[in-house]
C-alpha cells in the first residue's frame, strides 16, 4: 500500500539477534527506509543484519557506547529527519511487535487526526489474558503514574514502544535531553505534551515467547518515580505559570495550602488531646476540617481541568520547516 509520504522504521539493536532479520523481514513495502541502530550490541546484530540481510532499504547504524533505547531511538529519529522521511516509526528487534500493525500507526498522522501514536496491549480485553500477570500490574502503576507527569490522562501502556511520529513533532524534540534508558517512552510523553502534541492510542496485541524483557519493574519503579515528580513539577509549572495563567493556576496551590494547613492543624490539637486526654472543642475540629475539605476541593478542580486540558489539535503542521518555532528548552 502506498501511503504518499515517505516512511521510515527505527529499529533499536541490543540483544535481539535472534529475531531482528525476521522484523525486517516482516516490514511491507510502503516503508522507504529502515534504520538499524546496533546499540553497541555483545551479540554484534549490526554485523548479523549485514550478513544475513540484503534488504537494500536498511541503513545500519552503529553506537560505539551502548546509549540504551532512547539513545538509539533518538539517533534513528535524527537520521530520518536528516534524509527527509515524514512518518518514523519505531519498531522493537525482539520480535514483540507486528509489522503488518505499521499502517495502524501511521494512518491517523496521515489524517491529521494525531502527531504521535503509541501501542495499547490493554484496548481488548481478552488479549489481556495473554500478558503475564506482573507485566500487568507493573504496568497498571506505571501507567497511573504517567498519566500525572505527562498529562495525557486518556493514554494507557506507557512502556509501549510501538510508535510514530511525524517529522516535524520529531525535530522539536530536546534530543539531549531526553531520557535514554527505561523512562524513555514515558519521558518522551511528558516532552510531547509540552509541545501540545495530539497523541493517540492503537490497539495491538503482543507476542510473548522465548524473549528476555531487560526492564524489571521492581528495580526501576522507585528511579521511575522521582523521575514521574520531576516531569509533573516541571509541566505544571511550564503550562500553569510560564505559558499560560488560569483560574486552575491558583486552584492547585490553594489547595494544596488549605490541605496541607488544616492537616497540621488538626494533627497538632490530635496530639495534644491525646496526651492531655482532654477531646479538642468541636470549634478547634471544625477549623481544622474545613480547610482540608476546601483543599480537597481545589485539588479536584484542577485535575479536572488538567483532564479537560489533553491537547487535541494536531500540531505538526504548526511545526513545519517554515514555523520559527525553537525548540523546547525544558
Amino acid at each position: 500500500m502506498k501511503t504518499g509520504s515517505k516512511i521510515a522504521v527505527v529499529i533499536p539493536c541490543y540483544k535481539v539477534k535472534k529475531h531482528i532479520v525476521g522484523v525486517i523481514e516482516g516490514i511491507g513495502q510502503e516503508v522507504e527506509r529502515i534504520y538499524v541502530i546496533d546499540d553497541c550490541c555483545p551479540e554484534d546484530s549490526g554485523d548479523y543484519v549485514n550478513t544475513h540481510c540484503t534488504d537494500p532499504r536498511v541503513h545500519l547504524l552503529r553506537h560505539v557506547v551502548n546509549q540504551g533505547v532512547g539513545g538509539a531511538v533518538m539517533t534513528g529519529y535524527q537520521a530520518a529527519i536528516s534524509d527527509q522521511m515524514d512518518i518514523i516509526v519505531k519498531i522493537d528487534g525482539d520480535g514483540q511487535m507486528d509489522p503488518r500493525l505499521l499502517l495502524n500507526f501511521v494512518t491517523p498522522i496521515l489524517q491529521r487526526e494525531a502527531d504521535y501514536t503509541k501501542g495499547n496491549r490493554f484496548f481488548n480485553l481478552e488479549n489481556i489474558r495473554t500478558i503475564p500477570r506482573t507485566r500487568l500490574f507493573g504496568n497498571a502503576i506505571l501507567s497511573f503514574m504517567t498519566k500525572i507527569s505527562s498529562g495525557y490522562w486518556g493514554l494507557f501502556d506507557p512502556v509501549n514502544g510501538y510508535t510514530a511520529i511525524h517529522r516535524d513533532i520529531a525535530r522539536q524534540l530536546p534530543f539531549d535531553k531526553i531520557s535514554r534508558r527505561y523512562f524513555f517512552e514515558t519521558d518522551m510523553l511528558f516532552r510531547l505534551n509540552t509541545l501540545r502534541a495530539v497523541v493517540m492510542d492503537v490497539p495491538m496485541s503482543a507476542k510473548y515467547a522465548d524473549e528476555i524483557s531487560n526492564l524489571k519493574v521492581s528495580k526501576v519503579i522507585g528511579d521511575f518515580l522521582f523521575k514521574h515528580m520531576r516531569n509533573f513539577v516541571k509541566r505544571i509549572f511550564y503550562n500553569y505559570y510560564l505559558r499560560d495563567m488560569s483560574v486552575a493556576s491558583l486552584e492547585l496551590p490553594l489547595g494544596i495550602i488549605f490541605t496541607l494547613f488544616g492537616t497540621i492543624y488538626g494533627g497538632v490539637h490530635w496530639l495534644k488531646g491525646f496526651e492531655t486526654n482532654i477531646p479538642a472543642p468541636a470549634g478547634t475540629v471544625m477549623f481544622s476540617a474545613m480547610p482540608v475539605i476546601v483543599g480537597i476541593q481545589f485539588i479536584l478542580a484542577f485535575i479536572s481541568y488538567d483532564i479537560a486540558s489533553v491537547p487535541d489539535k494536531v500540531q505538526y503542521i504548526r511545526y513545519s520547516p517554515t514555523s520559527k518555532t525553537d525548540r523546547g528548552s525544558l
